[in-house]
C-alpha cells in the first residue's frame, strides 16, 4: 500500500519558490513531489561527498556549456 511519509516544512526565499512552483508546473509534478524528488537525489549527493563543504565545492556544468563543448570538439573531429 505504498510507505509512509511525513511532513517536511521548509522556509525558502519567495523566488526560490516560485521557481520550484513554475519548474514544477513545466515538469507536471506537484510541488511537494519536486520537492521529494530534488531532496532525495542531494541527500544521496551528500552521502556521497560526506560533508556540504565537500558536495559545495563540485561545480556543477550548465547543459548549454556542454553542449557548446560537444559541438566544438565533434567539429574539430570532422574539420581534419
Amino acid at each position: 500500500m505504498g510507505e509512509w511519509k511525513a511532513p517536511l516544512s521548509l522556509r525558502v526565499r519567495r523566488d526560490l519558490r516560485t521557481g520550484l512552483e513554475e519548474f514544477a508546473a513545466r515538469d507536471k509534478r506537484t510541488l511537494g513531489n519536486l520537492g521529494e524528488v530534488l531532496l532525495e537525489w542531494s541527500f544521496q549527493q551528500l552521502l556521497a561527498a560526506g560533508s556540504t563543504e565537500r558536495l559545495l565545492k563540485h561545480k556543477i556544468r550548465s547543459r548549454v556549456h556542454n553542449s557548446a563543448r560537444r559541438t566544438d570538439s565533434s567539429s574539430r573531429r570532422h574539420s581534419v
